[in-house]
């Protein structure tokens, strides 16, 4: 096995059709393929929010149905239930590598306890997590990512974007991971313009209060803050976002999403004219690149972190808007080079 520090860039393509299937205490999508004796194929074990979050969730599935039409093998993706446990998720896991998916991935660091509990159980069988480096096992690869770079250049943008001299940040829950999101971006607007104004929010202190699957909550939030004069308001809240970017819409502020290219998702459509950009992790190569090492016959292992200079963090250029701002352009160019060869070094604690 192979221990690896950095991923590279994959596509996103989609491909497969796919069915829903009761099985592990919850709906899943599953399609089967002949493959070639190596796996079953790939499986992925949905995050709060499921499959249509428009965000973190759908990015998996990009980079797993991408697998799949290429490998030309099966993949099942199984959704998370309300008030589920570790041992249910566990469950969920060992489920899928006795079927004989090869890998196995938690998409979000819910998934620790479960993958540390079930690894050992299945040697032969890859697992890999998102968003979490806590569990060191030789058959488990831990998929993370600098989010707080990618925030910054967020932040830049929407100290450059704002009219008020205010903006706004709505983290879904109260944790480490999404104190990296709110740290960068509160880094970016200071660094580009300190007279800006930083509104923090989050929606709930443990996810299953419904920090990342509520866009009432997420609207709710955005609205308050729109009130009290954002004018660009930057999400890290998962399903809760969709709320974020509708109120921003109706009021006619930029929102800027995260995690996937927002501007581009089909159901958010009606509001992305108001999307400017979206804070990227390729939460989609890091699945693809996971499924191609085992698929290759050396599994990556171990800590896989993608950053900024790797391309496995970005910032969105779908909307016109933001593309063709030169000014823009020039600073979020300067702030890379500088996030790049070190000179600006990024907090992850705000």
């Amino acid at each position: 096995m192979r221990r690896v520090s950095r991923i590279a860039v994959a596509g996103v393509a989609t491909a497969t059709l796919a069915v829903s299937v009761a099985a592990c205490g919850g709906t899943s999508s599953e399609s089967a393929g002949s493959g070639d004796g190596k796996s079953k194929g790939l499986a992925l074990a949905y995050d709060v929010g499921g499959k249509g979050d428009q965000s973190f969730n759908d990015a998996a599935t990009a980079g797993m149905e991408k697998a799949a039409a290429e490998f030309k093998y099966g993949s099942k993706a199984v959704e998370p239930t309300d008030g589920e446990s570790d041992a249910d998720k566990a469950q969920r896991l060992e489920t899928l590598a006795k079927a004989g998916y090869n890998p196995v991935i938690g998409v979000g660091y819910a998934y620790a306890p479960a993958v540390k509990e079930v690894a050992d159980k299945f040697p032969k069988v890859t697992f890999g997590i998102v968003d979490d480096e806590q569990v060191s096992k030789k058959n488990v690869a831990d998929l993370v990512f600098h989010e707080e770079q990618a925030s910054y250049l967020a932040g830049v943008t929407a100290a450059l974007s704002t009219k008020s001299k205010t903006v706004g940040f709505i983290g879904g829950v109260d944790n480490p991971l999404i104190h990296k999101f709110e740290a960068g971006f509160k880094q970016g607007v200071a660094a580009t313009n300190p007279k800006v104004k930083v509104l923090s929010q989050y929606l709930t202190e443990k996810a299953e209060d419904g920090g990342f699957a509520s866009p009432d909550k997420g609207k709710t939030a955005a609205q308050g803050q729109i009130e009290d004069g954002a004018d660009v308001v930057y999400h890290a809240a998962g399903l809760s976002g969709q709320g974020v970017i509708e109120a921003s819409a109706a009021a006619k502020v930029w929102a800027i999403g995260v995690d996937s290219d927002q501007y581009q998702q089909k159901p958010l459509a009606a509001y992305k004219k108001y999307i400017l950009t979206s804070a990227m992790k390729d939460v989609a190569g890091a699945v693809y690149d996971l499924a191609k090492s085992v698929q290759d016959g050396k599994p990556e292992t171990g800590v896989v972190r993608a950053s900024l200079k790797t391309g496995g963090v970005s910032l969105a250029d779908s909307n016109p808007v933001f593309k063709n701002n030169t000014k823009l352009q020039e600073a979020l160019k300067k702030a890379s080079e500088g996030i790049n060869d070190g000179t600006i070094k990024v907090k992850t604690t705000p």
